[in-house]
């Protein structure tokens, strides 16, 4: 089993962005919550973060045939980008949404989720902790 993790914009600079919202932990702590998880599932994965929509885009289709499913934190491109939502039903590849932050207890225009449309689950509102939450749903289901 192969598993894509995407990082949409700004999460490079976790540790630095909004503390209050994302936590003072870095983006390379996320990576090896995300490193141990998959090791400890026995899931071979490759983690991918670009701040540029065409750049997840790509990186979605370049997935078919190789990734047995996503688990994607579009950022803020979850609520903008009809882009990323038709690439990921493009390549039907499983896929489960992550937020750090519960983003319906954030402003109004973070509430709408373009990719929940075609994720087969959602994970908000765990910090780091719900990429653990996000790729052991993904591991079940596609076991």
């Amino acid at each position: 089993m192969k598993i894509l993790i995407i990082n949409g914009p700004n999460l490079n600079l976790l540790g630095l962005r909004e503390p209050e919202i994302y936590g003072n932990q870095n983006y390379a702590s996320l990576c090896a919550l995300i490193d141990d998880t998959c090791k400890e599932l026995g899931v071979d994965h490759e983690i991918f973060q670009s701040n540029h929509e065409g750049a997840i885009v790509d990186k979605i289709q370049d997935a078919y045939g190789k990734f047995d499913g996503i688990v994607i934190n579009p950022a803020a491109y979850t609520h903008t980008s009809v882009a990323i939502l038709d690439a990921l039903k493009a390549v039907s590849i499983p896929t489960v949404e992550v937020h750090i932050s519960d983003i319906n207890s954030r402003d109004e225009f973070r509430k709408h989720s373009y990719i929940s449309l075609t994720a087969i689950k959602t994970v908000m509102g765990l910090g780091f902790e719900g990429y653990k939450v996000a790729i052991e749903h993904l591991y079940d289901f596609l076991k």
